[in-house]
């Protein structure tokens, strides 16, 4: 599994958190049914994914606007001509509500791109300190 390749083979779920500048992921290299979530590179000129593994996938993203402002990976595949601005399926709030559907199949190729958003550090957060509370651990400050 020396190989990014490598480590690809046969996984279900793929998630890159690289400040990568160029794809370390190829389309050829996900199987059928796999779900990828992108969540490192995060400016107009660098990705993480290739644009044949954006352009074949349910693409899902935190926020519409940032990623047709901010991100390589949705970005440069428009810029290429392979998506357009409708290829994003749905917003992760849309998704969280049932506003929306997710995948499909369960052969369907999905992606989500994050670059971020404040409300999901806040979730985050929040999950933390509940177990936190629930497991009497950590020292609450008035």
């Amino acid at each position: 599994m020396g190989t990014a390749e490598g480590a690809l083979e046969g996984a279900d779920v793929v998630c890159t958190v690289t400040a990568a500048k160029d794809p370390v992921v190829s389309s050829a290299w996900l199987t059928s049914g796999c779900h990828v979530n992108a969540v490192g590179s995060f400016t107009p000129t660098a990705r993480e994914l290739d644009s044949e593994t954006i352009q074949s996938a349910s693409l899902f993203v935190d926020s519409k606007a940032s990623a047709l402002a901010e991100s390589g990976d949705v970005l440069i595949p428009v810029a290429e001509g392979v998506i357009d601005s409708e290829h994003i399926q749905a917003e992760l709030a849309a998704l969280v509500t049932s506003e929306s559907g997710g995948r499909q199949s369960p052969a369907e190729l999905t992606v989500f791109k994050s670059l971020g958003l404040a409300v999901e550090d806040l979730a985050a957060s929040r999950a933390v300190f509940d177990r936190a509370v629930v497991a009497g651990v950590g020292t609450l400050i008035p």
